[in-house]
């Protein structure tokens, strides 16, 4: 255990939280950036006295719990929580499935993009977070329950009632085979995780098309490009497709825009004003 690089490492990332950061009141007659000590504590559910102890580095020898709590309330990365663990001397315990954990700074992305459709989905497609115009171009996620979030178990197992795709998407071939690869690939990653192996042990019995190519073994898949949502409200929307990976977390920011001066950008533009509201429900 590094006692001071420890107590140096907490106090910078300590000093770099703003109280709103937090949730907490900003207060007044502040001496020193970012929270207080008994601020951390108390975020961290440990004692002012402890925490004071760690970073004047004469604390004790923290648990992994303890750890857990301090990187949680000082909204610590996944590369800084491991190296809030190697300083104490107390190795991250191995992660065992897919984060569903989304970086402020990612969510604050897609609420920067009022003309695309954009939103971020786990190792195993789940969607985590989303911006409005993605909620109205394929559907209010916030009223679907986590399982239902995962676009994989939609498309092979949650069929439309007109045998059409989820979404009516235009490419739902593509789709099934390029979901198909990703989530072996995330099985390999993520051999002991029971959410991964349940999924894929209930797409197997569930889904001849997913049986099928489960057993190609394909892991890469060409990235689609464009795609159609057949949208009941508007119509055909037809979208540029751009996936940016985040690759500490293991997850990726889908981007759907239209060409500029096409129909596809007007109906994007009118979905981005009525929202999730059904037009064709009579008010």
């Amino acid at each position: 255990m590094d006692r001071r690089q420890l107590a140096d490492f907490l106090r910078s990332r300590r000093e770099r939280i703003t109280p709103a950061d937090a949730g907490l009141p900003a207060g007044t007659r502040r001496r020193t950036p970012g929270l207080r000590r008994e601020e951390v504590a108390q975020l961290a559910y440990i004692s002012t006295e402890y925490y004071t102890r760690l970073e004047q580095a004469r604390g004790p020898h923290p648990s992994r719990e303890v750890l857990a709590q301090i990187a949680r309330a000082l909204r610590l990365s996944d590369a800084e929580r491991d190296h809030l663990h190697h300083l104490a001397g107390t190795p991250p315990a191995p992660r065992r499935g897919p984060s569903r954990e989304v970086r402020q700074s990612i969510v604050d992305l897609l609420h920067r993009l009022p003309q695309a459709a954009a939103f971020v989905i786990s190792a195993t497609y789940e969607v985590i977070a989303w911006n409005d115009l993605a909620a109205a171009l394929m559907e209010d996620f916030s009223a679907l329950s986590r399982r239902d979030r995962n676009l994989i178990r939609r498309a092979f197992l949650s069929p439309s009632r007109d045998g059409r795709p989820l979404y009516g998407i235009s490419d739902a071939d593509e789709f099934a085979a390029s979901a198909a690869n990703d989530l072996r690939a995330a099985a390999a990653r993520y051999p002991d995780d029971p959410e991964v192996t349940g999924l894929v042990e209930e797409l197997l019995a569930g889904s001849e098309e997913f049986a099928r190519l489960w057993a190609e073994h394909c892991v890469i898949a060409p990235p689609t490009l464009r795609k159609t949502f057949d949208h009941p409200l508007v119509g055909p929307v037809t979208v540029n497709c751009d996936v940016l990976d985040i690759t500490d977390l293991d997850q990726r920011v889908v981007i759907y825009t239209a060409t500029p001066g096409s129909r596809s950008e007007e109906a994007l533009r009118l979905l981005s004003v009525v929202g999730t509201q059904r037009l064709d429900v009579p008010g």
